[in-house]
């Protein structure tokens, strides 16, 4: 069920960067519509510079739903620009990493309909990095809202998690390792 796919290092011709090394991450789609299923491939093309053809696999836990994991690599920066693509399809519970490169970190996006996107930076060991401006604001804001906590656990991802793990369970018999044990 997993598909590997290489970006190109084209630059003009896939809208990626040229420059700053390559990278790699994984892609997980949770949840998506069989219907619309087409048209995130088609997205996903031209994010890539080539046809994708996505092994889907129906989600147990929401009838009507497909799932899908994709291994990619390319230049550093191409987990963003597949975040950006994926957004444009609202309904879709996703998730997209790229791993940290030689001199910078990695990056981790989910999307969720109910909260939208989500996005943080990760260390090598998976951690997700919070900049002291982000820990400065949450503090600023416990104090109008109310709770420390639940600033924290928004600036780590955790509404995503919460929403998401019913969906990352369906994948256990893949043979990506979903992002919760590597996260």
């Amino acid at each position: 069920m997993t598909v590997h796919v290489t970006v190109s290092n084209g630059g003009a011709a896939t809208g990626l960067p040229e420059a700053g090394g390559s990278a790699h991450g994984v892609i997980f789609i949770h949840s998506c519509a069989r219907a619309v299923s087409p048209h995130l491939e088609w997205a996903l093309a031209r994010v890539f510079g080539k046809p994708v053809a996505v092994d889907w696999a129906d989600q147990p836990i929401e009838p009507g739903a497909v799932r899908c994991e994709i291994l990619w690599s390319g230049p550093v920066g191409s987990g963003a620009k597949i975040a950006s693509a994926l957004l444009a399809f609202s309904q879709v519970r996703h998730e997209v990493t790229e791993d940290p490169s030689p001199g910078r970190s990695g990056e981790r996006f989910a999307a969720t309909p109910n909260l939208g996107l989500f996005r943080a930076d990760i260390g090598g060991n998976g951690d997700v990095m919070v900049s002291e401006n982000r820990l400065r604001s949450a503090l600023a804001q416990a104090d109008v809202a109310g709770g420390l906590a639940d600033e924290v656990a928004r600036l780590i991802g955790g509404p995503w998690d919460e929403e998401l793990e019913p969906f990352r369970c369906a994948h256990e018999g893949s043979t990506v390792r979903v992002l919760h044990a590597v996260v």
